[in-house]
């Protein structure tokens, strides 16, 4: 029989051998190319990634962006600041700056997504240290047949010739618990027919195991807070555990946070710097026509070669025109900046440029045909804080702050979860178990014979076992626990003196935000003052200068021309010292952490699950109670939050227009205080912008046409 069977396999092989045929025979086609010239164009060429991409039809609909040679006044879009912030937000889901970020470091991007990648990171995330919990199920089958020559009687059983069937099946389901411990219910069914004669009954090969078990560590690794911190697989400087990945969390939203802050920040810097870019071009262009009727004037003299028309007063008149036509056509059109963040007012961008750069916070096209214009006036009431209290407030509610703090609170956790390795690893073990052997597996009917089938016999818990022990197991010295310590204390200590210096950097910026308004408020006084200082001398030397003869026009044209630029520079610098002082006021609540709450924006977390709830009650309920023996190595309940941090002003705090009151100091009485208009002629903001500017003289030199 034997040798039937060896002829048939040998039979077999030759037929598989065969089969191939002459494709055994070398191929030219796979033959070893020893030049590789052909691949180095293919590894070094820059190539473009196949991936689905989503077409922005609004991106490409983006018109050209409005310049100077505009003939036409463009369309205006009056929007108040509390609608270019809503539009930023609403438009945000990369948190934008005006650095580039975006396209030179994407990965450092703030994004939208960011507290929910944290949250449901598959290895650091609180789900997934959370899955260190949840039950487990396996499942095993395998199926064996044994035929075997022995040379020894006895591992056969008493048979040299060795015959088995053998299969086996096992499913149990695990779950670990808080306290570190792991239980076990296994399930174990197995089928052994085999020919051995030392069988008191061939005829049962069915066995049936039901056991329970479980593994308790009694000091390392014991306690509901070190598994909390550490996680249950927890080692040292690889901790996961729920409390830290719960506080990588809040760190990303405390991030998210900043972000949004920033953004905020950066629409209300632009805001402003875009209303400071038009009334500095209002400013410009109403020098620019003064320097024009100067020129009309001088130039009907030359043209008739009278008195006070020389050559060099007609060009002195003409230079000082396109000087300010010069400042007009920058203050429109603008020079592009370097893009930084700052938190005070640039004002280097024209009206172009800086409306570009609001619409790129916005997130709206660079260009759609229209202007934006603001349609909010800057505040010129007195604002007086409470230092106490902005003190007070700038240390509890500044992001960076909270932030650095949840960081201690991870290196505090860490470093207790740290000394837990100081101890040995003894783990209690125990393990019961029931047998049941039978002919057969299952029986629907009960049998006299107990050895029918295995159920059966395993329910007469006839044969039952039971282990129970002790598992030590220790390091000498404790080298690794010692350095984890050592470590995770270091690291502590860097923390708390990262958050004291950043508690002395956020009072120095206070300090620097609060002499800043005091400084910007006196200053717009004084710049106001000098404005109307500036339009009386140049108005009184215009009428001394109508009425003048010939002989005192000449001696009047260098004041008159420097006197229009006195009010030009007056002008533009009264508007700045009003901006400065909004944006002082502004840098105070950025500075003390109330920046969103003073613009009414405030963020919230989605609700948790009824389940979490009621299970953080349970938590809190029995961790009332005296600490388990089980719980004695961490035997403190460590607060982790003092609760929801306090969105809103604090009360007492004094703010113009805001919940509380403010202190109103009147304008000097040297003049009323501007309106919401151009002061300089009457219309509204904006109104100058593409205002033409002609003059064609009768003779001389001939400007033309200017827009």
């Amino acid at each position: 029989m034997r040798q039937k069977f060896r002829v048939a396999i040998t039979i077999l092989l030759a037929v598989v051998i065969g089969l191939p045929g002459c494709s055994l025979r070398k191929s030219k086609e796979f033959e070893f190319d020893p030049d590789f010239s052909h691949y180095y164009g293919a590894a070094t060429e820059l190539s473009t990634p196949d991936v689905e991409t989503v077409s922005y039809e609004e991106i490409a609909s983006t018109r050209a962006p409005l310049t100077l040679k505009e003939d036409s006044p463009p369309e205006f879009w009056d929007l108040t600041l509390d609608e270019a912030i809503q539009t930023a937000l609403a438009n945000s889901q990369v948190m934008r700056d005006l650095g580039g970020l975006v396209l030179e470091t994407p990965d450092n991007v703030r994004t939208l997504y960011d507290p929910a990648i944290e949250e449901t990171h598959p290895r650091f995330g609180v789900e997934a240290a959370l899955s260190a919990f949840d039950a487990s199920f396996e499942s095993q089958i395998f199926f064996e047949n044994n035929d075997r020559a022995l040379n020894n009687i006895f591992f056969g059983g008493g048979t040299r010739l060795f015959k088995q069937d053998l299969h086996s099946y096992q499913a149990q389901l695990s779950k670990r618990a808080a306290t570190g411990g792991e239980f076990t219910i296994r399930k174990i069914i197995g089928y052994d027919a085999n020919n051995s004669p030392g069988n008191n009954d061939p005829n049962l090969p069915w066995l049936v195991q039901v056991e329970g078990e479980f593994r308790q560590p009694l000091m390392q690794g014991a306690g509901v807070d070190f598994n909390r911190i550490a996680g249950p697989d927890g080692r040292p400087g690889a901790m996961n555990g729920v409390l830290l990945a719960r506080i990588n969390s809040d760190i990303s939203v405390t991030d998210f946070e900043l972000a949004v802050r920033n953004l905020v920040n950066d629409v209300e810097n632009a805001y402003w710097e875009l209303y400071f870019a038009y009334r500095d071009l209002d400013s410009k262009i109403a020098a620019r026509d003064r320097a024009l009727e100067t020129w009309r004037s001088i130039n009907a003299l030359f043209v008739t070669n009278r008195r006070g028309g020389e050559a060099e007063k007609e060009s002195q008149a003409r230079e000082q025109y396109y000087r300010f036509e010069e400042d007009v056509q920058n203050a429109l059109a603008g020079r592009p900046s370097d893009n930084v963040r700052t938190n005070t007012l640039r004002g280097t961008g024209g009206v172009q440029v800086t409306e570009r750069r609001l619409r790129r916070l916005m997130g709206i096209l660079a260009s759609d045909g229209r202007l934006i214009r603001p349609a909010q006036e800057p505040s010129m009431a007195r604002v007086v804080f409470d230092w106490e209290e902005l003190l007070v407030e700038s240390l509890t509610r500044r992001a960076e702050l909270r932030r650095q703090k949840w960081r201690v609170k991870r290196r505090e956790l860490e470093l207790a979860a740290s000394r837990n390795f100081l101890l040995p690893r003894v783990d209690a073990i125990g393990r019961y178990r029931f047998r049941g052997l039978g002919h057969e597996l299952l029986n629907s009917e009960r049998q006299e014979d107990r050895f029918d089938n295995a159920y059966q016999d395993l329910t007469t818990a006839d044969f039952q076992e039971w282990q129970l022990g002790l598992e030590v197991q220790m390091p000498v010295g404790y080298r690794q626990g010692h350095a984890a310590v050592r470590n995770a204390e270091l690291l502590l200590n860097r923390e708390r003196a990262v958050l004291e210096e950043q508690e002395k950097q956020v009072v120095h910026g206070l300090t620097d935000a609060v002499a800043e308004v005091d400084r910007a408020y006196e200053v717009s006084q004084t710049s106001y003052n000098r404005r109307v200082a500036a339009k009386q001398h140049l108005d009184a030397l215009a009428s001394g200068y109508q009425d003048a003869d010939e002989n005192e026009k000449t001696r009047l044209l260098d004041l008159l021309l420097d006197a229009q630029r006195r009010l030009a520079d007056a002008e533009t610098a009264y508007y700045r010292g009003l901006l400065e002082y909004s944006l002082a006021i502004k840098n105070v609540h950025l500075q003390k952490g109330s920046l969103l709450d003073y613009n009414e924006i405030y963020l919230s977390e989605g609700p948790w699950p009824g389940k979490a709830l009621s299970d953080a009650a349970r938590l809190d309920k029995s961790r009332r109670k005296a600490p388990s023996l089980l719980n004695y190595i961490i035997s403190w309940p460590w607060p982790v939050s003092q609760g929801p941090v306090n969105q809103r002003i604090m009360q007492g705090e004094e703010i113009y227009g805001g919940e509380a009151p403010s202190q109103e100091v009147e304008v000097p009485a040297v003049s009323e205080p501007p309106a919401a208009t151009n002061a300089v002629d009457g219309s509204p903001i904006g109104a100058g912008v593409l205002r033409n500017a002609a003059f064609a003289p009768t003779g001389g030199n001939t400007p033309a046409e200017h827009n």
